[in-house]
């Protein structure tokens, strides 16, 4: 589908309140109605039973990612990106080396920040996607296809 990193937010969201209930913390109860029956307030918390409740639905999101989809391993497909790039291995004095490896352990720094760079791009060209400012990654398309599994087409009116 290729959606745009703003589309595929909207569609998150849709998702996270499907996938939760209104809660009124005031009166401790589910609102399903999206207004409390108890005191009428419709200034509601999301709850995801079993995990918790709270105001916004940024923490559902993260929760329905971490449950149910694997992050990227950055370091592995780094690795993988730099072995298409580079020679297999590298001559060093008399020395035949894996040219990864001598790239990695040479200088740890420059390895991380050419992986933190390589990332970055991955994201600008919406491959990957992070929710929380690059601490987590996700393959663009695998969100997608766990939307599309799991969002109801009555829920997509949110998107």
């Amino acid at each position: 589908m290729n959606l745009s990193n703003e589309d595929l937010q909207k569609r998150l969201e849709a998702l996270a309140y499907q996938m939760s209930q209104p809660f009124c913390y005031g009166c401790y109860r589910e609102a399903p109605s999206g207004r409390c029956l108890g005191c009428g307030s419709d200034d509601l918390m999301r709850l995801v039973r079993g995990v918790g409740v709270d105001w916004n639905v940024e923490w559902v999101i993260q929760h329905l990612l971490e449950t149910h989809l694997k992050p990227v391993d950055l370091d592995e497909m780094f690795e993988e990106s730099v072995r298409g790039c580079y020679p297999e291995t590298v001559k060093v004095g008399w020395l035949e080396l894996d040219t990864v490896s001598v790239l990695r352990e040479i200088d740890e720094v420059s390895w991380n920040i050419a992986r933190d760079e390589w990332a970055s791009s991955e994201a600008d060209d919406e491959r990957l996607v992070s929710i929380d400012n690059g601490g987590t990654y996700y393959w663009t398309d695998e969100i997608e296809r766990f939307i599309d599994e799991n969002l109801d087409e009555s829920a997509q009116g949110r998107a």
